[in-house]
């Protein structure tokens, strides 16, 4: 009567097994490490990881292991004490071409690595990290709007043959004043730009018998601007912190100018503000063709131009003359991949513009056919070295011209640049390209640092009240159920081991809360158990026999028990819907905890009962 077919235990030890295999990694721990990123034009190989290896022997410093990685090489150490000395070892021998930057690395074995197991990911208040509160500067990211509506009316103006004098922003909040020879002209340009952009406010003036346009930006844009620069700084800060390799970072917005930035594991706060700070960008404009370059290198350059340093001396020479002149920038480039030129298998990125953009590339290039573009790569890093035992900042700007090509054909939305360098530097640009430049300038206004040994002593409390939580369970639960009881420590057991390793197969971040939606659950998980070794027992009662007993226990008791489970689980749904970060850690590991928990208390205690009772003749069940 109490038999499960094979497959159903076929079926538990499969799932039991995978879980004790993907919870494994979790007892591993990790290991102090310093990762080694280079720079553009650096590459990490053998003769490297030598140079290192010789250098900490030849200093005494013991080391676990040093391995390259996919971007760099990664040495690992048994204690922070010893992977700090070698830190600055390490930065003041490779030099400003590298990055070591400090972190914890998973110690998992390559047996567990192979087969995709790993361990789950800890937040800042159990693994240690940095957290930033930064702030937008709106005003910067209006003022950059008023600039670029500047340049885009003179653009639609030029392209519709409207002539103007002069196109300049104003000291009265964010307009612009456009100036015209005679009111015609002005009222053509008027129904021009109230078509193309009608969220502007124009208002025709007459100043001293000139013919004045004011443009102001609307109350409506002035938002919508502030909100879509709030939103890209997001993007490009998610993007900058995938550089320093943390698992599970926090992005996300607080109130109306406000970003709050979780990094956790990450030791070393000065590298994360060089990262947050670090943004590209590129501008795109017309070389100046027979130019008197060594004039402008004594500087005298010719007006309305400008000298750039370009990154291959060997293509273009060490300096270009560029026209001032803007035709396209980094913030109208919807989206950009890596890949390689079929022409001469180079390194290439390809490249796509918005509408706007697409519309000044095809009128530019239509314009220039058989003048040379220059793509002009800008950058602004801040690096922070330790001088006289002090921090001290530094802030650079990198702008230089990494393509000058011949425009042989018009292009308008969809093109590729080449003279990008690595393959690597293709990736690199292309991920900074998508995520763009900042939209407007951050501050950070807040910054916390949580130590490696505080989240220590919070994972110590958590597995504490874990271990409390399941010792009072077991005792209740031997003492009243007896056997069954055991069975049902057992299955609690396994229930943890089960909410482990899907934390871990999900790659989940646990945190305090979710610590605690732990707790609740091993409380949780025995009411199954309970329910339905009552019903046995009523069953017990009312005279049935022990096996029939056991199969009326399960079988009466398990929409009970789905009802209860399935209420809580909508609960927890709720607030993982809702809900903030540390909320949503709570609703995640109570969710995985309730489904586990019915698994194991319905058929993983079904399948031990039925072995120890299933196949013989009792007369009394130990309940």
């Amino acid at each position: 009567m109490n038999q499960y077919p094979t497959w159903k235990y076929v079926l538990i030890i499969t799932v039991i097994l995978t879980g004790v295999l993907y919870a494994l990694p979790n007892l591993y721990g990790d290991d102090p490490a310093v990762q080694i990123s280079p720079l553009r034009g650096a590459t990490v190989d053998e003769a490297s990881l030598t140079r290192v290896s010789e250098m900490l022997k030849g200093e005494g410093i013991p080391f676990k292991s040093i391995e390259q990685i996919e971007r760099g090489m990664l040495v690992r150490f048994d204690n922070t004490e010893t992977q700090l000395k070698a830190k600055d070892l390490i930065a003041e021998m490779m030099g400003d071409d590298y990055v070591p930057a400090l972190n914890l690395s998973p110690a998992t074995p390559d047996w567990l690595t192979a087969l995709n197991a790993a361990p789950m990911y800890l937040g800042l208040d159990l693994r240690g990290g940095v957290h930033f509160l930064m702030e937008v500067d709106m005003v910067a990211a209006a003022r950059q709007a008023g600039e670029r509506y500047v340049s885009d009316l003179r653009s639609i103006l030029r392209g519709e043959k409207v002539r103007y004098l002069s196109i300049a922003k104003t000291n009265r909040g964010y307009s612009i004043d456009i100036k015209f020879r005679n009111a015609t002209d002005r009222d053509t340009a008027q129904g021009i730009i109230r078509k193309e952009y009608p969220r502007l406010l124009l208002e025709p003036e007459l100043r001293d018998d000139d013919a004045f346009l004011v443009v102001t930006i609307s109350d409506e844009e002035l938002r919508e601007t502030k909100k879509m620069a709030l939103q890209q700084n997001i993007i490009t800060l998610r993007n900058r912190v995938n550089e320093l390799g943390v698992a599970e970072p926090v992005v996300q917005q607080q109130g109306e100018n406000r970003i709050v930035v979780q990094l956790p594991g990450i030791q070393d706060t000065a590298r994360a503000k060089e990262i947050l700070g670090a943004t590209a960008t590129l501008e795109f404009r017309m070389v100046v063709e027979n130019a008197n370059v060594e004039a402008a290198l004594a500087g005298r350059p010719p007006v309305g131009t400008r000298l750039y340093k370009t990154r291959d001396a060997a293509s273009y020479g060490s300096h270009l003359l560029l026209k001032k002149r803007i035709i396209v920038t980094g913030d109208q480039i919807t989206d950009a991949a890596s890949g390689i030129d079929q022409d001469n298998g180079a390194a290439a990125v390809f490249v796509s513009l918005d509408g706007k953009g697409a519309r000044k590339m095809g009128d530019n290039t239509r314009e220039n056919l058989g003048k040379r573009m220059a793509v002009v790569f800008i950058e602004n890093k801040v690096t922070t070295k330790r001088i006289d035992g002090e921090l001290v900042k530094t802030k650079r700007k990198i702008e230089e011209v990494i393509n000058a090509a011949t425009i042989q054909g018009v292009f308008s939305n969809r093109f590729q640049i080449t003279g990008v360098g690595t393959p690597d530097e293709a990736r690199d640009l292309a991920l900074l390209l998508r995520a763009g430049a900042l939209a407007a300038p951050i501050e950070i206004v807040e910054e916390r640092t949580v130590g490696p040994s505080l989240g220590q002593d919070n994972i110590d409390q958590g597995v504490i009240s874990v271990i409390v939580g399941f010792i009072a369970v077991m005792i209740f639960m031997a003492l009243w159920y007896r056997v069954f009881g055991l069975v049902a420590i057992i299955a609690l057991t396994v229930n943890l081991v089960m909410i482990v390793a899907v934390l871990s197969m999900l790659q989940a971040t646990l945190t305090l809360p979710g610590i605690a939606g732990i707790v609740l659950t091993v409380g949780m998980a025995v009411d199954a158990n309970v329910l339905i070794f009552e019903r046995i027992r009523e069953e017990i009662r009312s005279g049935n026999s022990p096996q029939a007993s056991i199969n009326a226990g399960y079988d009466k008791a398990l929409s009970t028990i789905a009802d209860a489970n399935i209420t809580t689980l909508i609960a927890a749904l709720v607030l993982y819907t809702f809900g903030s970060g540390p909320i949503k850690g709570f609703a995640i590991t109570l969710s995985i905890g309730i489904v586990s928990s019915m698994f194991t208390a319905i058929m993983g205690t079904r399948a031990v009962i039925n072995l120890i009772y299933g196949s013989r003749k009792v007369k009394k069940l130990s309940i």
